[in-house]
């Protein structure tokens, strides 16, 4: 058992004698009224999704999870295979328990796997990840005049990103796999 502070992305929560994996979720602290975790879930058994909102400090059954380093190898068809880099044993993860993470995913890339009862539940993403950029429109003069200025750049993977409009083809830049966004270029390879 635990609380509300235990909820985060990835944990897996007993609700109604089914488990469910956290999807997404947010502390939101209103101006009047009591504090509430909203979250985002999905049934392991089913794949159903539902939004629960718990009150802050309200008894939540949290199951405990086996995290283990894993590398992501490719995809084929619905599933996507990943490997325990300690065993070089291999596991085949259906898209819909991934969710929004694929896009995210490229080969070589190493995430934190939640196993309940040696099956992954959900992965944990690094905060920012590098990728080459394979397509990006060429800047075109004046566009810098309203300051801030981006376009949209496809990498390696195929993710979409904007950025900045003086990044090129065949340029590495670091994105925040939490927000979707570009956090800066790659100085050195």
């Amino acid at each position: 058992m635990g609380d509300t502070t235990d909820i985060r992305k990835g944990a897996v929560i007993r609700h109604n004698n089914d488990l469910y994996v956290v999807s997404d979720c947010q502390f939101v602290n209103p101006g009047k009224g009591s504090a509430f975790t909203k979250t985002k879930m999905k049934s392991i058994a089913t794949g159903k999704g539902m939004e629960i909102t718990y009150k802050s400090g309200e008894t939540v059954d949290v199951v405990q999870v086996q995290r283990q380093n894993m590398q992501y190898l490719y995809k084929n068809g619905d599933f996507y295979s990943f490997m325990n880099q300690t065993t070089y044993e291999t596991a085949d993860v259906n898209k819909d328990t991934l969710g929004d993470d694929v896009k995210y995913l490229k080969e070589g890339l190493d995430v934190i796997a939640m196993l309940h009862e040696n099956s992954v539940v959900a992965i944990e993403l690094p905060k920012k990840v590098q990728y080459t950029v394979t397509q990006a429109p060429p800047a075109v003069k004046g566009d810098s005049a309203g300051g801030n200025v981006t376009k949209e750049a496809i990498m390696e993977n195929g993710l979409k990103v904007n950025v900045p409009i003086f990044i090129k083809e065949g340029e590495d830049i670091v994105v925040n796999t939490e927000t979707g966004e570009y956090g800066g270029r790659v100085t050195e390879k």
